[in-house]
């Protein structure tokens, strides 16, 4: 691929496996089951559009990897590092309070086991980290553009209703990896 020195990264809303998690033990509230359904069935749906952009360099889902190992594997397919600024990840409404009641999934510990090596959480501790691994079905999508490229991607997104779309890191040279900022 060819990307730009720093490329912007930007995504929509996290945090949907926490919420399945909940799900699962029957303790999710209605807002968060609406909001549940409302994300995952709107999530991919800038994709196509997205991908048309000359300045998109990448563009992939967030799934089972959750969103540090699905960037890990465009940074090392790409030979590039990303900085991911936690304070810019967007969380669906209660993700942080679920998973720090203990409502994550056992696919965040086996993902961090299996790439954690390859990121510096830098003074973040295991709810951050949870969240970021957070094994998700419908997650939504991460996108790698140019950094002029950044406000037609955030169109692009507000288009199809995304409120929450951000910016949340920067990809550039460096030893493939994650820091977390």
């Amino acid at each position: 691929m060819d990307w730009s020195p720093s490329a912007s990264s930007i995504r929509a809303t996290s945090s949907v496996g926490v919420y399945g998690a909940v799900l699962k033990k029957q303790q999710i509230t209605d807002a968060q089951y609406r909001e549940m359904i409302a994300t995952t069935t709107q999530l991919n749906t800038p994709g196509r559009r997205l991908a048309r952009l000359s300045g998109v360099h990448a563009l992939t889902d967030v799934t089972g990897f959750g969103l540090l190992g699905h960037l890990l594997e465009v940074c090392k397919g790409s030979g590039v590092h990303a900085t991911v600024r936690w304070n810019a990840v967007p969380l669906l409404t209660a993700a942080r309070e679920l998973a720090a009641a203990g409502h994550v999934t056992g696919g965040s510990g086996r993902n961090w086991k299996g790439y954690g090596n390859l990121v510096d959480l830098g003074g973040y501790g295991e709810i951050e980290r949870a969240l970021l691994t957070d094994p998700q079905t419908s997650g939504g999508l991460l996108v790698a553009c140019a950094p002029e490229a950044t406000d037609e991607v955030l169109q692009g997104f507000q288009s199809e209703g995304f409120r929450h779309a951000a910016v949340i890191g920067e990809v550039g040279a460096g030893a493939p990896g994650i820091t977390v900022v």
